[in-house]
């Protein structure tokens, strides 16, 4: 009866461990599965800059004086009109994903930070005269709310990345991987 009670309690013991472990290995793979969904978020935040329409809108808006209307835009050239919609679609999408921590903050910073900061000063009127005319407070809010936040949030004495990490060395210099 005592080695009865013995491989009992052993099996109590050995069932409990392996309750842990199995814990231990779910937490483990839920941190992979969220480090995994950043990886591919922000894979899926750097082809919205290597579309060819976006840069292309990209470059035709960053030649713009901040602060431009809708008339001002519309005088200037033909289509630049569908290129602030595209820079303000694009943004609205990062600005969600941002908000919804989809995307880390910290990679968005990293990415483009500087350039939504400066893509907005360009419409900021401009989604100020959309959001008139088509009677919606919300048109292109995300984009406003990234804008806002990459703004406030900066280091006052930040330096640009290639000051910043000018000693960074890679982990490994061979190429397996």
């Amino acid at each position: 009866m005592n080695d009865l009670s013995r491989l009992a309690d052993m099996a109590e013991i050995l069932g409990a461990l392996v309750v842990v472990g199995g814990l231990i290995f779910a937490v483990m793979q839920m941190r992979n599965f969220r480090q995994q969904r950043r990886e591919l978020a922000a894979i899926e935040l750097f082809r919205f800059f290597g579309n060819p329409d976006f840069n292309r809108a990209y470059e035709r808006i960053l030649k713009l004086p901040d602060g431009l209307t809708t008339e001002e835009i519309e005088i200037r050239q033909l289509g630049l009109e569908k290129c602030a919609m595209q820079i303000s679609t694009t943004m609205e999408n990062i600005g969600v994903m941002t908000h919804q921590r989809i995307v880390p903050y910290i990679v968005v910073k990293s990415l483009m930070g500087s350039s939504a900061v400066i893509l907005w000063k360009k419409l900021e009127h401009w989604v100020y005269d959309l959001r008139e005319e088509i009677g919606n407070e919300e048109a292109f809010e995300w984009f406003q709310w990234l804008a806002e936040r990459l703004e406030e949030l900066a280091e006052p004495d930040e330096q640009p990345a290639f000051i910043a990490h000018k000693a960074w060395r890679p982990a490994r210099l061979s190429s397996e991987i």
